[in-house]
């Protein structure tokens, strides 16, 4: 991954979205906008390896290159956004949990004798 990234860097690879823009510019992008950087990356490879008798087919290491490093940054927003929507979840669970146990402890309390609550209130 980390030669993906130093050819970029060395080619000073450019990608197509609203003009022209970095490598380093697609993390600032949503899954959206990297599906659609990929899909004309992918349109352009398709372009590139038809056939024909005038011209011999090639294989466009900068286009690899590009795709490659799409597809690694959109791998990494995905899992970004699944560990935050895990985060989310957990708080969400332990604010329910710490709600029901406050009401445990008031539903405790609750159930005291006048004189262990007395006991309580002189232990403070």
């Amino acid at each position: 991954m980390e030669k993906l990234f130093e050819s970029a860097i060395r080619n000073k690879i450019r990608f197509g979205y609203r003009g022209m823009i970095s490598t380093e510019d697609l993390w600032d992008l949503g899954v959206e906008e990297l599906d659609g950087i990929y899909k004309n990356l992918m349109a352009e490879k398709k372009d590139s390896e038809t056939e024909s008798l005038l011209s011999e087919k090639r294989a466009n290491p900068i286009l690899e290159t590009k795709i490659e490093i799409v597809k690694h940054i959109f791998g990494v927003k995905v899992e970004e956004e699944k560990a935050a929507e895990q985060r989310a979840e957990n708080k969400a669970k332990k604010q329910k949990i710490l709600a029901i146990l406050a009401r445990k402890q008031d539903a405790e309390l609750e159930n005291k004798s006048a004189e262990e609550l007395e006991a309580l209130i002189a232990d403070l």
